[in-house]
């Protein structure tokens, strides 16, 4: 294996070294001659691994509509999640970029991704890691930044995502543009990701729709969503049951609800665990069951419907309940960490209380200076 992979890489040396001077300012656009992504799935012995939800798109002509999908990126910064055998990165490479970072976790993939790097001339760099775990702080060239406000930088992030890992990343880099960090330091940085058909439709389904949950209302909230094609499943390698959505992420310049992602993204996972029954049942479970008082403050204060089903509540709406909650969680600082399915949350809440109920009769008692004082001052022993 060691043998093939220096021939390999040895044969696209030999090739670039062909090229003169003139040639390599026009291989911008265009790569040397290089084994097409089958072949190099056979020469390098690759498989797909059902374990990391692997599927291969070796059909140039879609690799080339992904990076189409996501805008001009001539000139720009590109970072790819899961290149995997390299057939996107291709693409990428010939749109005539100034650099193409690609995250991988398979080493199984390396190699290949080595061969291409050389066929680059430099532009792509090749980082091993996990993207869930994986540090985006400096995939992108540190001087190339934009205000929020401004137009996006020629920065990007492409991918064509393992079932497996899309939702609980697209939720991971929806955190960090909501934080402005890591990519989205940089600016309103566009995503082009692929999801299950059925995942991609969430995240960009209206209110009413039966596949409304929380995953549409976080994406909505942070960026306009639109899916851009669908890619049957036959075109992948091995062909995977279900057809692929091609989904772009513009982020906001304004978020729809301006309260903490945490806090947004708890209030709409309970909102829509009962997605069948009323909003009242989802939002009870914020609460411990012996204060029905805040649910009611809650819709009373949000001025939402509680009859309402949650596929029918708008995003405005859903912001009004997080408004709402943070209002609550303000005067009751321990309901933000209340959690209804944990067996230690009653022993939680009824230490929490007491603490509240010790300060509310110490400010009675003492007045809120006096108090303070107290607080501050050193114990007297003697």
């Amino acid at each position: 294996m060691v043998t093939h992979i220096y021939v390999h890489r040895v044969y696209v040396i030999l090739i670039l070294q062909e090229y003169s001077e003139k040639d390599m300012n026009k291989m911008a656009t265009k790569l040397p001659p290089l084994p097409s992504i089958s072949e190099i799935v056979r020469m390098y012995k690759l498989k797909a691994r059902k374990q990391l939800s692997q599927n291969f798109l070796l059909d140039m002509n879609l690799t080339k509509k992904i990076v189409k999908a996501a805008g001009n990126i001539s000139d720009g910064y590109v970072c790819e999640i899961g290149p995997g055998p390299g057939g996107i990165s291709r693409s990428i490479l010939e749109k005539d970029v100034r650099g193409l970072a690609v995250i991988e976790k398979d080493k199984r993939f390396i190699p290949s991704l080595q061969m291409l790097g050389d066929a680059g001339g430099g532009k792509m760099k090749i980082y091993h890691g996990d993207i869930l775990q994986y540090d985006m702080d400096d995939v992108f060239p540190s001087e190339i930044k934009n205000k929020w406000e401004d137009d996006p930088p020629n920065l990007h992030l492409i991918g064509n995502l393992p079932f497996n890992v899309s939702t609980p990343l697209i939720i991971k880099l929806l955190h960090a543009i909501s934080e402005r960090r890591g990519p989205w330091k940089h600016g309103r940085v566009n995503l082009t990701l692929t999801f299950q058909e059925e995942v991609g439709y969430r995240m960009s389904v209206p209110p009413g729709d039966k596949e409304r949950c929380r995953l549409s209302v976080m994406c909505q909230h942070l960026c306009h969503v639109d899916t851009k094609f669908i890619i049957p499943g036959s075109a992948f390698v091995p062909a995977p049951k279900v057809n692929v959505a091609v989904v772009t992420f513009n982020p906001l310049k304004k978020p729809l609800i301006s309260q903490p992602f945490k806090l947004v993204e708890k209030v709409a996972r309970h909102t829509f665990h009962y997605k069948q029954k009323m909003v009242r049942k989802g939002i009870e479970t914020l609460f411990p069951p012996d204060m029905p008082e805040l649910t009611a403050k809650m819709f009373e204060l949000s001025e939402v419907n509680p009859t309402l089903k949650p596929i029918n509540l708008t995003n405005e709406e859903v912001g009004r309940l997080c408004h709402v909650y943070n209002y609550i969680c303000e005067q009751h600082p321990y309901i933000l960490s209340y959690d209804y399915r944990s067996p230690q949350m009653k022993d939680f809440v009824r230490k929490a209380r007491q603490l509240e109920m010790d300060k509310i009769e110490q400010q009675i008692i003492l007045g809120p200076s006096e108090m303070t004082e107290s607080i501050i001052a050193p114990e007297n022993n003697t």
